[in-house]
């Protein structure tokens, strides 16, 4: 009886929750112009690269292969991730560093810019014991990785308030 209750009251309140136009974050729809994407990048298998394409997919893009069948161009002109050095040990050696990870894009549509170059980055630091070495670069590539999927939610965003 009380599973019948419980489900009862999870279908009420998905709908209300629809009713009132609630939608889960980064599910806007892309504007129209948007709907046959070219994507030019400089190199297609870079984290942001692919996370990108695969959003755009999600949404319903169809991302094409040649730019003159595209309703659109997302150009992608930077793509870039830093490592700094933060803090180093008495012995001159690195215990802590910071990855930036730096993106510029720009929409052109067929007869005029949709989107002027935009450049976002989003940075994180993380400490460095050079006796767990292997365990220290896994994290790194874990943390560039949530980079790019940060960026690639903060320009879905961008593309999704196009008029």
């Amino acid at each position: 009886m009380k599973f019948v209750k419980f489900y009862g009251a999870s279908v009420c309140t998905v709908g209300f929750l629809s009713a009132c136009g609630f939608r889960l974050a980064g599910s806007d729809p892309l504007p129209g112009i948007l709907a046959r994407p070219y994507l030019s990048v400089k190199d297609p298998y870079t984290d942001f690269a692919r996370e990108f394409e695969h959003q755009l997919k999600s949404s319903g893009a169809l991302v094409q292969g040649i730019r003159a069948k595209s309703t659109a161009t997302i150009e992608v002109t930077k793509d870039l991730v830093e490592q700094r050095t933060l803090s180093v040990s008495a012995r001159n050696i690195p215990t802590e560093y910071e990855l930036t990870y730096t993106v510029t894009f720009a929409v052109q549509g067929p007869d005029r810019e949709l989107l002027k170059p935009q450049t976002i980055n989003v940075s994180k630091d993380y400490s460095f014991v050079e006796q767990e070495l292997l365990a220290k670069e896994h994290e790194a590539d874990i943390l560039r990785r949530q980079m790019a999927r940060d960026l690639v939610a903060i320009a879905m965003r961008r593309l999704t308030s196009l008029k």
